[in-house]
């Protein structure tokens, strides 16, 4: 199979800041972000994550975007392709396969949370989500999603995922389909500013909420931002015997004056509790905090994902890949902090209270309690199809951007044309959607999938690839190809930081992920268990996890034998 093919190249400059910002800018700016930001300490954790940010995002970012630019340069846009051109070792081809196992994994279960989107804001249109409590709104959503039994998704009503999956999976198709320009360009460059516009409606809305309940002063917009930003947490703890010791828990954060007055009132009269306030400095010291700031890092800017050494790989030689990089982080920065942060969290307050939303996780939070929330607002049904319209545009720029590592390696590896790659991997990634969206119950395979590889993969391939760029590209020829047609200058100081801090950093951020995630240790002086997703393989073994990590060694067992086969890898070789 042998075609004549075009090489494709991005129209403008504009157009791939806004590509890459659009693969960066998701589901996790304006769901993941707040929750993670209050569950760490609000204050405490922006200042874990913008450390994290200057000192391993934006390193890895500058570093995938001047290897993949140098790599394209030289006729390579596939990850295994061109971490084998710049190592000079074949073997790392197959360590690139990772950058097209890791998105094309993620697609498989993330188009179908962007189904749930597109469904979201179509019943808001349609007036189906009419909720009076957190309990109807989560059995709305278990029941869309089928989240009660296996096979519960695959339905294909109004109040069902399975149509609205159709859509979408098909919609992201068409758009990889007609290439780098025509499609995810053409895309992105009307998708991302519709979303910061819709953004910006709907965070005018909730900063004039004020107190919509004036039977709860406590609930206002401005507690909200308060449980997300302050730096220094009050906390209501309840001392407790258990096994003959005693230990202090945490029984709920308080963060309103008048509630921080009861919650003291409330220890007074009883010897087994009493109010902490938990400094910036204590909070700091917690690794786990560290660990989700970090995380977050990764998720939010989409280094260690395969994307942006992809994209990049058809910029030309003299586009500014600093100035580029710099403004496609700061566009998702903006969006999850300046509006992400500033929208989920204080609505969910202003109308639930902190003890209302507290321990919500990214689910519970967007799709059981902002529904609610939007359903109880004046002028709710608007606001809450405009939030989850805003949602799926985000989503789209994300999945389109999961799936052109994917086309460009088997172009690459295989030699074929796009309508062939397309064809192949929509096969590929419609087999692992089907499987993810049968096996439905308690998102079994979702969460599976998503920690072996959503997670994990990618602390390994962004640690390979900071230590490949300093180490073996070398950290002069790589600041070099950095500033190649470059406007700025990446200061001197960033060399020592990508070559030492930012491996060394990584490498124990990854220890300590695997000490907290896999093993089970709670730095908090808790008991040490083994995770869930260990249990799930060795200990007690699930059927659905241990199916969906044979899925993911079986798709990155033919991207290797596709590496192992290539004419075109053999070639290069000669």
């Amino acid at each position: 199979m042998t075609s004549q093919k075009i090489k494709e190249t991005w129209n403008s400059r504009l157009g791939i800041i806004l590509a890459v910002s659009g693969s960066a800018v998701g589901l996790g700016n304006f769901l993941r972000f707040p929750g993670q930001a209050a569950q760490y300490g609000g204050g405490a954790f922006m200042i874990a994550y913008f450390i994290a940010f200057l000192l391993i995002g934006l390193p890895i970012c500058w570093a995938e975007w001047a290897m993949g630019r140098h790599g394209g340069s030289n006729g390579f846009n596939s990850s295994p392709g061109i971490l084998g051109f710049i190592t000079k070792r074949p073997a790392f081809r197959y360590v690139g396969v990772i950058g097209v196992l890791i998105p094309v994994i993620i697609y498989m279960y993330y188009v179908y949370i962007e189904a749930w989107t597109l469904g979201y804001a179509v019943n808001f249109i349609l007036g189906n989500m009419d909720f009076s409590t957190i309990e109807d709104s989560g059995d709305f959503w278990g029941k869309f999603i089928g989240i009660g039994e296996d096979g519960g998704a695959v339905k294909f009503g109004l109040q069902e995922v399975g149509g609205f999956l159709v859509i979408v999976f098909i919609l992201n198709f068409i758009l990889i389909y007609r290439g780098i320009s025509k499609g995810i360009e053409f895309f992105c460059k009307y998708a991302m500013p519709t979303l910061v516009i819709l953004a910006f409606v709907i965070l005018v809305r909730v900063l004039t909420l004020g107190v919509p309940d004036s039977a709860h002063p406590e609930r206002s917009v401005n507690t909200g931002l308060g449980f997300m930003w302050n730096p220094t947490k009050v906390v209501l703890q309840e001392n407790v015997s258990e096994n003959g010791n005693e230990q202090w828990t945490t029984l709920r954060e308080v963060v309103a004056p008048v509630k921080i007055s009861e919650a003291k009132l409330e220890a007074s009269t009883s010897p087994n509790k009493r109010v902490v306030t938990i400094t910036l400095a204590q909070q700091l010291t917690n690794p786990q905090l560290w660990l989700a700031a970090a995380g977050q890092i990764f998720f939010s800017l989409s280094v260690g994902f395969g994307v942006i050494i992809t994209y990049s790989s058809y910029l030309s030689k003299k586009d500014d890949v600093v100035l580029s990089g710099l403004a496609a982080t700061s566009a998702n920065e903006f969006c999850e902090v300046g509006l992400g942060g500033l929208i989920t969290l204080p609505a969910g307050v202003a109308f639930l209270g902190v003890s209302g939303i507290a321990g919500m996780g990214t689910f519970g939070l967007g799709f059981n309690v902002l529904p609610m929330v939007f359903a109880n607002m004046p002028a709710g049904e608007i606001f809450g199809a405009l939030f989850f319209f805003l949602l799926f545009l985000a989503a789209v720029t994300s999945s389109l951007s999961m799936l052109q590592p994917g086309i460009a390696f088997l172009e690459e590896a295989m030699n074929i044309n796009r309508k062939q790659s397309v064809s192949l991997l929509g096969l590929i990634t419609a087999i692992g959607t089907s499987f993810v969206l049968y096996f439905s119950k308690d998102l079994k395979a979702l969460d599976t999938m998503d920690f072996w590889v959503g997670t994990f993969l990618i602390f390994v391939l962004s640690t390979i690839q900071i230590i490949i760029f300093g180490w073996i590209f070398g950290i002069e020829k790589g600041f070099t190809e950095v500033h190649r047609g470059a406007a700025m200058k990446i200061p001197s100081f960033f060399k020592w930081v990508m070559k030492f801090l930012s491996p060394v950093l990584l490498v124990l951020i990854f220890i300590f992920w695997v000490m907290v995630n896999v093993f089970g240790i709670d730095f908090g002086g808790g008991n040490i268990e083994l995770s869930t997703y260990i249990k799930d393989l060795f200990v007690q073994p699930n059927t659905v996890a241990i199916m969906s990590v044979g899925f993911i060694i079986l798709v990155a067992t033919f991207f290797c034998i596709v590496v192992a086969t290539s004419p075109r890898f053999k070639e290069e070789d000669k």
